[in-house]
């Protein structure tokens, strides 16, 4: 027998014993290119699978990948769609109460700390923060409204 399986100690289980000793029978026999023709059912299957095993995989994706992906996509059943969005809505709303809830609760106890650590709109860190906000918004107003010349 190969050394390799003389070396692994008997299995607790006298099944799996037998189900590994049967794996790597056929994995030998497949890499030998020994006949197929006296194995059984079980060892016929392993022998395909060590074969599977032993190619190589794809280097890359299919030329035509991205246009099977975006048929696909565009296959997909509008009720799908909407179902999954109508998912998503009751989702963010229901996330969006327990935040106002858990605010009105528990509120007084935290929200003070958040304004110790905020800075006075005084302060020049506030007059950068709103400048911040003020760039920010003005950005997506800017994106909203050549969406909309776009589209």
């Amino acid at each position: 027998m190969n050394q390799h399986i003389d070396d692994i100690p008997p299995f607790g289980d006298a099944s799996h014993e037998r189900e590994w000793l049967a794996q790597e029978s056929a994995m030998r026999r497949e890499r030998l290119h020994l006949d197929p023709a006296g194995d059984d059912a079980r060892g016929r299957r392993y022998r395909l699978l060590a074969r599977a095993l032993r190619e190589p995989l794809q280097d890359s994706l299919p030329a035509d990948f991205a246009a099977r992906v975006a048929a696909r996509a565009a296959a997909a059943p509008a009720s799908a769609l909407r179902f999954e969005f109508v998912l998503m809505t009751a989702l963010a709303t229901v996330l969006a109460i327990a935040a106002g809830v858990v605010t009105t609760i528990y509120g007084s106890e935290w929200l003070p700390s958040f304004r110790a650590i905020l800075p006075t709109p005084q302060a020049p860190a506030g007059r950068w923060l709103l400048a911040f906000a003020g760039c920010l918004g003005m950005s997506w107003l800017l994106g909203q409204w050549q969406r909309r010349g776009h589209g």
